[in-house]
């Protein structure tokens, strides 16, 4: 395995890690289902994954069919994708949104929203897989790799959920917020990489293929 490989891979997952974000998932599953018996607890965050990686597939398969049927070129994907991530790693270094996201309706399948939708595959996943997973630039073998990643990412995700009880225990509340922002902060780095990459500014910038 090359240099670029294995750079490669490691991108993808600090990437799909930070914008899946699951220990900030990990504090909403927590606080939706505390009321649920074990046994349910493990049924809505198995739905959940299983939703969450249904839609992020789709996006892996025609995510970019889509984007190349509206006429959207590569350089505007990679500005527009650095850009929401930017706003995304903001949004988890100052919390906004947490309250939304741990309110659902009545009645309402908690495995649906909020933890397939947008917890974990949100705007931010769904932009970086698309990146991530880009025709024009990734190869089908790069693009497939990819994808392991995604779904890597996914099940550790999914494992996460069903240790809450334990996790949350040891780390607390306090401190699943201070390692959300921290990996805010290393998704706010990568977003202005993707962004000065495109633009072509900075021999400094890492390449993102």
């Amino acid at each position: 395995m090359t240099n670029a490989i294995v750079e490669k891979l490691i991108r993808d997952f600090s990437i799909f890690w930070v914008t899946i974000n699951p220990l900030g998932t990990l504090a909403i599953f927590a606080g939706l289902t505390g009321a649920l018996t074990v046994p349910q607890r493990r049924r809505v965050a198995f739905r959940a994954s299983i939703y969450a990686a249904v839609i992020l597939t789709v996006a892996v398969v025609i995510g970019q069919i889509v984007l190349d049927a509206m006429g959207i070129r590569v350089l505007s994907l990679k500005l527009a994708g650095g850009i929401i991530l930017f706003l995304f790693s903001l949004q988890m270094l100052f919390g906004s949104g947490d309250v939304a996201l741990a309110s659902p309706e009545r009645n309402r399948d908690v495995a649906v929203f909020p933890l397939a939708v947008p917890a974990i595959a949100g705007p931010g996943a769904l932009m970086a897989v698309i990146l991530r997973t880009d025709n024009d630039v990734y190869t089908v073998p790069e693009q497939a790799e990819s994808a392991v990643i995604l779904l890597f990412v996914l099940l550790l995700n999914y494992l996460l959920l069903l240790s809450s009880d334990a996790i949350l225990r040891i780390i607390g509340q306090s401190g699943a917020s201070v390692l959300a922002r921290v990996m805010g902060m290393i998704l706010a780095a990568l977003s202005v990489e993707i962004v000065m990459n495109a633009l072509g500014i900075g021999s400094w910038a890492v390449p993102l293929h």
